[in-house]
């Protein structure tokens, strides 16, 4: 039987997997997740070597914020994606596969970055996933300030609507990076957090933010090991 639930599963996720040449890094997570203090971290430490770093949540919200699509009574709360056209939307979102192909030193974090960079070489794909809700949801609490019951239902709509809609707007892509490279089966329903599409898994869960840093900086080190400190090299 198929799984209705449109939040991914992620109880079979593997740590790592091995990575090539890294050119590029995307970052993706449900909310709550860690993948925005991710992205912070790791622009701290590369951004001395020319790295950049793109949010694509925080892009969509300033955009949003710009046009008058936020409910100010939400305010708060990140919205979701049904409030933009699949055309705006698309754009986006092909503007960070188009980096990923044709530029070098990108840090791209969005929920579909990682599937995004599908068959791209030199993309290391992290996913960020959190194996207890409660956490999420806490966390959730403290970043937008905002009551338990509230950020529950907040992250679960919210991902209920964003995944119903890319499932229908991104089916070709799907077919086409994942299905026909063996990735899934056509039977398969869309996945776009399942862990075979990415290189590195975490659950931050039980991993801390400093951990998940490291683990991510020690695969980059180990496929570029001019970007080591020179007081962490053998």
């Amino acid at each position: 039987m198929k799984n209705k639930n449109p939040i991914p599963s992620v109880d079979k996720a593997p740590t790592t997997n091995k990575a090539p040449t890294i050119n590029n890094i995307t970052v993706s997570g449900l909310p709550g997740s860690g993948s925005t203090t991710l992205l912070a971290e790791l622009k701290k430490v590369l951004q001395f070597h020319g790295w950049r770093g793109f949010s694509g949540g925080e892009f969509m919200r300033a955009y949003a914020q710009e046009n008058g699509l936020l409910d100010p009574k939400t305010g708060k709360l990140h919205h979701d994606a049904t409030i933009y056209s699949d055309d705006f939307d698309r754009q986006v979102d092909y503007g960070m596969r188009h980096r990923l192909e044709t530029e070098k030193n990108w840090i791209l974090e969005s929920w579909l970055s990682g599937f995004l960079a599908q068959n791209i070489p030199g993309v290391c794909k992290i996913l960020l996933v959190c194996s207890d809700d409660a956490v999420r949801i806490d966390r959730i609490v403290n970043r937008d300030e905002v009551s338990v019951e509230e950020a529950k239902h907040h992250i679960l709509e919210r991902a209920k609507k964003n995944i119903s809609k890319w499932r229908v707007m991104y089916k070709k892509e799907w077919e086409e990076w994942v299905v026909k490279t063996g990735k899934a089966t056509a039977e398969e329903e869309i996945d776009f957090y399942k862990p075979d599409l990415y290189d590195i898994v975490i659950d931050t869960f039980s991993i801390n933010k400093q951990k998940t840093l490291e683990m991510v900086l020690d695969a980059l080190y180990a496929s570029r090991p001019e970007l080591k400190p020179p007081t962490e090299k053998a």
